[in-house]
């Protein structure tokens, strides 16, 4: 699909989720193409990866209602740089 910046603008929300069901988006600024909108990669989780990411946020959920905080935003995105190397 091809837009311009002016209609990007106004249906962002739509051109994101046709771009998540795989399809690229062209974004054109006076005609000519100046970005594309595509999915991002998921990486292929087991059903013990889920499990494991599961029983974390729930330990962290248990633990904020005892006033205990066991991470920060900062602390979840230097673990989320971490994983992916």
């Amino acid at each position: 699909m091809i837009t311009n910046l002016r209609d990007a603008k106004a249906h962002l929300s739509v051109l994101v989720q046709r771009a998540a069901r795989g399809e690229d988006v062209i974004i054109t600024v006076h005609g000519k193409p100046a970005a594309r909108l595509s999915a991002v990669a998921r990486p292929v989780t087991s059903a013990g990866d889920a499990r494991a990411w599961v029983n974390e946020l729930a330990l962290e959920a248990e633990a904020a209602r005892c006033g205990e905080v066991r991470s920060t935003p900062q602390k979840t995105w230097d673990d989320l740089r971490a994983e992916r190397g």
